[in-house]
Formats: structure tokens, sequence, C-alpha cells
């Protein structure tokens, strides 16, 4: 598998400082951020880690469920997964990310409620990303099967 590469130019100070993260291996895109868009409630049209890291841990579970709903030959026509990644203070110091809340949701033939649920909950154990942040202190799975 390839290495993918991001980059982060920044200027300035922490909390009075700006910078821009590109999508470098893609070149699909450079995304403006600072401290204070960060830690705004509306993210005052700047991306931040935690939306970035969202992205990331959504697009690569999806695909990891869609890998494991095939294998049990299921045929997913449908699944949206939202990540919503929570950042705190440590009581360490600093900051981290205390919590993430996976939501899917999938329109997908030849499987049950219960077959999506048990495929989801491997999906959210077994994808790359999921793995990577072991370190988070809770993960949560909210699934559900949706018919046409």
């Amino acid at each position: 598998m390839p290495t993918r590469t991001a980059r982060t130019a920044w200027d300035g100070g922490f909390k009075d400082g700006s910078g821009q993260v590109e999508l470098t291996s893609s070149q699909l895109g450079t995304f403006e951020m600072s401290f204070p868009k960060r830690s705004s409630s509306d993210g005052g049209g700047a991306t931040n880690p935690e939306e970035l890291l969202g992205a990331a841990h959504s697009a690569c579970y999806t695909m990891q469920l869609t890998a494991l709903l095939e294998e049990v030959g299921a045929t997913p026509i449908s699944i949206e997964t939202s990540a919503d990644v929570t950042l705190d203070e440590d009581p360490a110091g600093g900051f981290r990310i205390t919590r993430i809340a996976l939501t899917v949701r999938g329109e997908v033939d030849g499987i049950d409620d219960a077959g999506f649920a048990e495929q989801a909950e491997a999906a959210k154990e077994s994808c790359p990303l999921s793995k990577a942040l072991d370190g988070v202190d809770e993960i949560t799975l909210d699934a559900a099967l949706e018919t046409a």
C-alpha cells in the first residue's frame, strides 16, 4: 500500500497564528486553520485537526464496513457515516481527544438488522483508523439498517 502525505504550513504563535493544511498526495485541496477558529463553536470557516480526523475515520470505517458486508454475502447499496470527534482538556496538561461517536446508516441487500449491527461493530474494531486511535477513551457506534 502507498504512503499518503499531508502538509501543514503555519505562521505565528499558537493563539494568534494561522495556517493551511494541504492534502498533498491527492492534491485535492488546501484548507485554512487557526486556533481561534478551532475553538469556536461554528469553526469560523476553517477546518481543524479534529474535523480532519473525523473525516478520515468516517471514510476508513465506511470502506471497512462495505468490505465486511460483502464478505458475508450482503450487497451494500449506500452507506453514510459521520464521526463526531470531541476534544477536551487533558488532566495531564494540554488537550486530548476523549470521544469519537460514529453514526452509520446503511441500505444493504441480503442482511438483516442483527447482521448489519454485527458487521458494523466488527468494522469499528477492525478499521485501520480505529486501531490507530486506540488511545481515545471511548469510540461509540450507532448503527442502523434502513430500507428504501
